[in-house]
């Protein structure tokens, strides 16, 4: 079974994270309160959702995970989910 891609947005950040439910591991998690993605300045949130993508697809392909399978979580997919999604597709990861 391939890992899953899960989204949680709220009014204000957004983040995403890799899980493998056979074990119920978090293998991957990047949010747009981090460190590095704050660093970048003040980013709207379309914007920072695209960060969050790239920076999360940077880190599962350094872990070895290429193909995963996308839960947007009951949100529609449109604005900064889609955002997101495009991002990390872009930067590698299969969905």
């Amino acid at each position: 079974d391939r890992p899953r891609l899960g989204v949680f947005r709220s009014l204000k950040n957004i983040s995403a994270q890799i899980i493998n439910d056979d074990i119920g591991q978090t293998l991957v998690s990047v949010s747009s309160l981090e460190k590095e993605i704050k660093d970048k300045g003040h980013l709207k949130k379309q914007a920072c959702a695209e960060q969050v993508g790239a920076l999360l697809a940077q880190r599962a392909l350094a872990k070895g995970l290429k193909q995963v399978v996308f839960d947007r979580g009951g949100y529609r997919y449109h604005g900064r989910v889609a955002a997101l999604a495009e991002a990390a597709r872009k930067a590698g990861l299969q969905f």
